[in-house]
């Protein structure tokens, strides 16, 4: 089952952690660079020295000090996943799919409102689609953390996890389309592709140019972070046809090589 962002880390604290996502070598692999003096002068003057402090003791990046007069700096796998909004696309539509789906069937009393609420947010967070009422389906392994939901199957009559195939002629394309809002989520890409395209041109000499660079990062980190979090990245064989995703994910990888050129 996909892992997911952990809890916001602060407006500085992200854009610094994307801000390094931008200078490694490929969205694939982080690499470690130098901090330039230009890069600290900026970072004191953002107040991101701290940030950086934060980024460390949470293990989203690691700090290299064998070289004195050089302070490097590495994206840790958990700080690269995290400024890619918690999940690696590639990694996830990439990943083998065993055709089977896992469902998660509950009928919970009215007088559990409450947790009948916290499972369906839960369910949503960690890419569940809604199939029918009160019926979710992935078509990853259930983590233990559902497992526990299930309460080890001491009450089938309130929820249930199952492991299911279609056995009546229905399509995962037709499974696909109905628990997942596709058109939504190509919305959000749609946004995602508009926001690269306004990538400043040149480099940031001038203060009022790393302004609106700094600005175009926020609004692509943000527009990224939203389309992201709608879709379930669901393995290559299961997207539907118009998906955009893919194509946005390469058109970023551009966009953030050219705009480590800007910062350089």
């Amino acid at each position: 089952m996909p892992a997911f962002a952990p809890k916001s880390l602060g407006n500085k604290a992200e854009d610094l952690l994307y801000c390094l996502l931008w200078t490694v070598d490929k969205l694939v692999r982080p690499t470690f660079r130098n901090l330039t003096d230009s890069f600290e002068a900026w970072a004191y003057r953002k107040g991101f020295h701290q940030q950086l402090w934060k980024l460390e003791r949470r293990q989203l990046i690691e700090r290299q000090t064998s070289q004195p007069r050089q302070r490097l700096y590495r994206l840790t796998e958990n700080g690269r996943l995290y400024a890619l909004g918690g999940r690696d696309p590639a990694m996830q539509w990439n990943r083998v799919w065993d055709n089977h789906w896992r469902l998660v069937v509950y009928d919970l009393p009215e007088k559990r409102n409450a947790a009948r609420n916290r499972l369906r947010r839960f369910l949503r967070a960690h890419g569940f689609g809604y199939l029918q009422n009160s019926v979710w389906i992935t078509p990853d392994p259930l983590a233990e953390i559902v497992k526990q939901w299930c309460k080890g199957g001491k009450d089938v009559e309130s929820l249930i996890a199952l492991e299911a195939r279609p056995c009546a002629g229905e399509s995962n394309a037709a499974i696909v389309e109905g628990a997942w809002d596709f058109e939504r989520i190509n919305r959000s890409y749609a946004k995602c592709l508009a926001i690269l395209r306004q990538l400043p041109p040149r480099k940031a000499a001038s203060s009022d140019a790393k302004v609106l660079l700094h600005r175009w990062a926020r609004a692509e980190r943000l527009a990224w972070l939203e389309a992201v979090s709608l879709d379930p990245l669901l393995p290559s064989v299961l997207l539907p046809e118009g998906y955009r995703g893919q194509q946005v994910w390469e058109r970023r990888a551009e966009a953030l090589r050219h705009a480590a050129e800007l910062i350089s």
